[in-house]
């Protein structure tokens, strides 16, 4: 982090712990309902995190799978159009330039 983001962070934490303590200073209620509600507002900020973070798993489970998915298929076209390829070379003596135009033919096909 270069110095004057360094700096700006500071200036931007120092502002904000000025601020919550002129907040609690000036609260109008008492100190046990301020600590109350402020107990409260850490809960269900803990749980929006939390359901932020479930959420974000679940998400990038789904992309992984997708992705996988997706891998597998093109693994399997590849090795198809390969197959296709090496018994289509075995079964008549073609020459090179026209067993090439038959796997990509193939391999177009698949896809």
């Amino acid at each position: 982090m270069s110095d004057s983001n360094s700096n700006s962070f500071l200036w931007f934490l120092a502002g904000l712990g000025i601020g919550a303590v002129a907040g609690v200073l000036y609260a109008p209620r008492s100190g046990d309902e301020t600590r109350e509600a402020l107990r409260a507002r850490a809960e269900d900020s803990r749980e929006f995190v939390r359901d932020r973070a479930r959420q974000a798993r679940e998400q990038a489970a789904t992309w992984a799978d997708r992705g996988r998915e997706v891998l597998n298929q093109q693994k399997e076209q590849f090795r198809s159009a390969y197959e296709a390829g090496r018994q289509a070379y075995r079964k008549q003596p073609l020459g090179k330039v026209a067993a090439h135009r038959l796997l990509d033919s193939r391999f177009s096909a698949a896809q």
